[in-house]
């Protein structure tokens, strides 16, 4: 029995420390919050309160003192006055959202940008276009990406400063904070403008594009590459093994390829001669196709990954590209 009291009165006592420090949080932020961008009855709400939060510190600290401090009642009560009279608060800093969009849509949106085509796609990871067809529809999807103004009628942050924020976060994962000084947005509205955009996105092009392909998807596809200069398809094969005819190539592979019939992978582990000999000619002939591909890549100067979009005809992404975002 005494043991069900002791764990109980244990329960308690941590509950309580946690109601204690929930309300301690709460009225940090009350007593932080900026009232100089509130009107009205909420402005005078949020006064009231930190108000009230500061008097009732002050009478607790009061007590304290008088019980444990043997100073005279006069000065305590000076000194508490003194470290009460102004709230402990973090810097409000007054960011230029109009200059922030400028700035951003000069660089890289305006019809003649800073930054030609091949600096947008190496820091967006796409082509300017593509860009402007993902805000167009993100901005009509939510109306948190529609530029607004706020009670003091100044305008906020625009859908490019906005998407752009959380487009550097997803293609280079850096933190909240790293486009505040070039895009004048704080860390706490990147995160949101984040988990809007990625929630519109999904909500937006999930049927069409986050998706398996299907068979007009692959011909699509076959079809711009054939245009590029690249078959698309495997030739037409006919051989016979053991009085079979087949008309399906197989294809040598390592591990990284799904484990598919027409892709023949080597064996990790042979056992046996037969395993063996059949890992040894797999490897060999694969090689062979690698260092081939690789006297190729170096005689026509074939990329990994980036290319000179000047050298490049752009996709025409419902010709959104011709529509430029106006300044503000």
């Amino acid at each position: 029995m005494k043991k069900k009291l002791k764990i109980e009165k244990e329960r308690v006592m941590i509950e309580r420390k946690n109601f204690e420090m929930q309300y301690m949080l709460e009225e940090e932020r009350i007593m932080m919050k900026d009232t100089s961008a509130l009107t009205g009855a909420q402005k005078a709400f949020y006064e009231q309160l930190q108000e009230e939060i500061m008097v009732a510190s002050m009478n607790h600290s009061l007590f304290c003192k008088l019980l444990l401090n043997d100073s005279d009642e006069d000065e305590i009560i000076k000194e508490l006055v003194m470290e009460t009279s102004q709230p402990k608060r973090h810097r409000y800093i007054q960011r230029n959202h109009l200059a922030g969009h400028e700035r951003l849509f000069l660089d890289s949106f305006a019809p003649t940008p800073i930054y030609p085509p091949s600096l947008f796609h190496r820091r967006f990871r796409m082509k300017r276009s593509l860009f402007l067809r993902i805000q167009s529809k993100v901005e009509a999807h939510d109306s948190y990406f529609v530029q607004k103004r706020n009670n003091a009628n100044k305008l906020g942050l625009s859908s490019l400063q906005n998407i752009t924020a959380a487009f550097r976060m997803l293609v280079y994962g850096v933190l909240g904070d790293l486009m505040d000084e070039y895009v004048q947005i704080r860390e706490t509205t990147t995160l949101e403008s984040l988990k809007k955009f990625v929630t519109a996105i999904i909500n937006v092009f999930s049927k069409e594009y986050l998706r398996k392909p299907n068979n007009e998807d692959i011909a699509r596809l076959l079809a711009h590459g054939e245009h590029q200069g690249f078959l698309g398809r495997a030739p037409a094969i006919h051989y016979s093994i053991n009085g079979h005819d087949y008309t399906m190539g197989y294809y040598l592979a390592n591990g990284i390829y799904p484990k598919w019939a027409t892709f023949v992978k080597t064996i990790p582990s042979p056992q046996g001669q037969k395993q063996k000999l059949f890992a040894a000619a797999q490897e060999a002939y694969r090689k062979d196709v690698e260092h081939a591909f690789g006297v190729l890549q170096a005689r026509f100067t074939i990329r990994n990954y980036e290319r000179d979009d000047d050298e490049v005809v752009d996709l025409d992404y419902e010709q959104i590209d011709g529509v430029d975002n106006p300044p503000m």
